[in-house]
C-alpha cells in the first residue's frame, strides 16, 4: 500500500512542483508570471479530459502493468519538460505528464481500496491521497530549494528520475491482481446516472477551485505578506504539512461518521482561512508565524476533502470503482485548473481579491453540500 503512496507522491510532484519556480520560469521561457501559470491549467485540463477515458480504455489492464507503465510515461514527459527549448514545447510535454497522471491515481486508488477489507477503505483512500499531500509537504519545497541551486530544468529532471524510480519499485512490491471485464464505453459513462456521483462531482469541482485560486501563484502572494522568496519553501512546507494532516484525520473520522460533517467543516474552515489570508494581504502587518498557522490551515481544509468524497463515490458504485474515482480525479484537476486560472485573472494585480474569491468560492461549496447531504 505505502508503495501506491509513493506514486501519488511523484504524480503530486510533478503536478504541484511548478509552483515552487514559476516566477524562475518565466524569466527563462520569456512569458510573463501569469502565462507560466498556464503551464499548471494546460496540465490540469488535459489530466480532467483523460482521466475517465484512460480508466474506460485500460479497464482490463492488470494493474501493476498500467501503474508501471503510467509512471513510465510521467517520467519520460518530465525529462521532455526540462529539455523544453520554448514555452509551446513545455506546454506540450505537461499534457503527456498530464496523461501519465491521469492513468495513474485513479487506478492507485482503485487498488488500494481493492487490497482491504470494506471497513478501512477510507483509511487506505487516505494514505494514498498522502502522497499528494506529502508532495506538497516535502516535493514542492525540496523541488523550489532544488530550482534555487540547480536551475528548475534539472528540478524537473530530478522529478523525471523520481518517477521512474518508483516505477521500478511497483514492479518489484506490488502484487498482481488483474483487470476488470471488458465493458463498452457507453456503459461505463452510465455510472454518471447515479444520482449520489452527480452530486458529489461538483462538490470536488468547487472544492479544489476554491483551494487552487491562489497555489500556483504562492510565491508572488507570499511576498505580498512579507515572506521573502527565499523563505516561501518553509511556507510550502507548512501548507503540505496541513495537507497530510488534512487528509489523514479525514480519511479516519470518514470510516467512522461519514463524510458529510467533515467536508462542512473543511470548507468553513477553508474560507475563514483564504479570507484571514486575503485580509492579511490587504493590511501593511508582516507577521511570519500567522502567515505559517494560515498556509497550514489552508493545506488542511484543501486536502480533507478528498479522503470522504472518494469513499462516497466508491460506495456509491462499488463495481465501477476505477472509474468514478477517475471522474472525481478529473474534477479535483477541473477545480485546480479553474482556480488557478482564476488566480491568474485576480492575482497578478490584486492578490487580496484572489484570496477573497476562493474564500467566496468554498462558502459556495460548503452550502452546496449543506443543500445535497443525505
Amino acid at each position: 500500500m505505502s508503495s501506491l503512496a509513493l506514486g501519488t507522491f511523484a504524480v503530486g510532484t510533478d503536478a504541484f512542483v511548478v509552483a515552487g519556480f514559476l516566477p524562475t520560469m518565466s524569466t527563462d521561457l520569456d512569458v510573463s508570471v501569469a502565462v507560466a501559470g498556464q503551464s499548471v491549467t494546460v496540465f490540469a485540463v488535459a489530466y480532467a479530459v483523460l482521466s475517465p477515458v484512460l480508466a474506460s480504455l485500460t479497464a482490463t489492464i492488470p494493474r501493476r502493468r498500467l501503474l508501471v507503465l503510467a509512471l513510465s510515461v510521467l517520467a519520460l514527459a518530465n525529462l521532455g519538460s526540462a529539455l523544453a527549448p520554448t514555452f509551446a514545447v513545455l506546454m506540450a510535454t505537461r499534457i503527456v505528464a498530464a496523461a501519465g497522471a491521469a492513468a495513474y491515481t485513479p487506478n492507485a486508488g482503485a487498488t488500494a481500496a481493492a487490497l482491504v477489507p470494506l471497513e478501512k477503505r477510507g483509511r487506505a483512500l487516505a494514505l494514498v491521497v498522502s502522497g499528494l499531500t506529502i508532495a506538497t509537504a516535502l516535493g514542492v519545497p525540496l523541488g523550489t530549494v532544488a530550482a534555487r541551486v540547480l536551475g528548475w530544468r534539472l528540478a524537473l529532471a530530478a522529478v523525471a528520475l523520481l518517477c521512474a524510480a518508483i516505477a521500478v519499485l511497483l514492479l518489484i512490491l506490488l502484487p498482481r491482481l488483474d483487470g476488470g471485464a471488458p465493458v463498452p464505453l457507453r456503459a461505463r459513462f452510465a455510472v454518471l446516472r447515479n444520482p449520489t456521483v452527480r452530486t458529489l462531482l461538483p462538490v470536488t469541482i468547487l472544492g479544489m477551485t476554491a483551494a487552487y485560486t491562489a497555489y500556483a501563484y504562492a510565491v508572488p502572494a507570499f511576498a505580498s505578506v512579507g515572506i521573502p522568496a527565499d523563505g516561501s519553501p518553509w511556507i510550502l512546507f507548512a501548507y503540505g504539512v496541513g495537507a497530510v494532516i488534512g487528509a489523514q484525520t479525514s480519511g479516519r473520522l470518514a470510516d467512522r461518521y461519514g463524510g458529510t460533517r467533515i467536508l462542512i467543516a473543511g470548507y468553513a474552515v477553508m474560507a475563514c482561512g483564504l479570507a484571514a489570508f486575503g485580509a492579511l494581504s490587504a493590511s501593511s502587518l508582516v507577521v511570519p508565524a500567522l502567515v505559517a498557522v494560515l498556509a497550514l490551515v489552508w493545506g488542511a481544509s484543501s486536502w480533507c476533502q478528498s479522503p470522504p468524497l472518494q469513499l462516497r463515490l466508491i460506495n456509491a458504485a462499488p463495481e465501477q470503482a476505477s472509474l468514478v474515482i477517475a471522474f472525481n480525479a478529473s474534477s479535483i484537476y477541473i477545480g485546480i485548473g479553474t482556480g488557478t486560472a482564476i488566480g491568474g485573472l485576480a492575482g497578478a494585480a490584486n492578490v487580496p481579491a484572489m484570496f477573497f474569491t476562493g474564500a467566496a468560492i468554498a462558502v459556495v461549496t460548503g452550502a452546496w453540500v449543506l443543500a445535497t447531504r443525505d
